[in-house]
This record gives C-alpha cells, structure tokens and sequence, in this order.
C-alpha cells in the first residue's frame, strides 16, 4: 500500500494555516535577513495559506489585480495595503529593538 504524501509546499502552508504563530515567525526571519523582494515573495507564498491572492484582496477589500501586482517582485505596497494584507493573515505589524528577541 502506497503512503500518501503530500508536498512540501502543501505541509508548509497548513502548518501557517494552523500556527499564525509560526507564520509571523517566518514572516520575521525574512524580514531580519531578507530585503523588499523577499518580503513580497514571502506573502504571496503565504496568501496560499489564506485562499490565495484573490481571497486576501477580497479580505482587504482591494482589486485582485493590484493584489497580484503588490505582491509581485516589483510590489511596493503602501503601509495601509500592507496592514490590510497581514490583517486578513491574523497578523499585525510591530516594531522591535534591534537586538532582541521579544
């Protein structure tokens, strides 16, 4: 008898589905050792975790094409997309000292 397997990728995404924790901790390890591009590849990644592109700018309440463009490689969101996007990921912005692990 075959063993299901399921994709790395697909393990991933419902271990954010299920631990915002984790998700935010990934969010910030990019954000520690990543640049604009990185962060925007790691929320497009993670909408997937969330129904994907269009359900999040459902969610947000914007246009799925400036979505999709926002989380682009290119993507500069503003602060208040940017908030919408985690908002609808049960995540929040925050500020930290550099240095610390809180």
């Amino acid at each position: 008898m075959a063993k299901p397997h399921r994709s790395h990728e697909d393990a991933t995404i419902e271990m954010f589905q299920n631990d915002p924790t984790l998700a935010a901790e990934y969010l910030n390890d990019v954000l520690a050792t990543g640049d604009e591009v990185d962060l925007m590849m790691a929320l497009r990644y993670m909408s997937k975790a969330f129904g994907g592109v269009q359900e999040i700018a459902r969610k947000a309440d914007a246009n799925p094409n400036t979505m999709y463009r926002t989380l682009s490689e290119q993507g500069n969101p503003s602060l208040k997309t940017l908030r919408a996007i985690l908002n609808t990921m049960g995540l929040r912005l925050a500020v930290q000292a550099i240095g610390t692990n809180e």
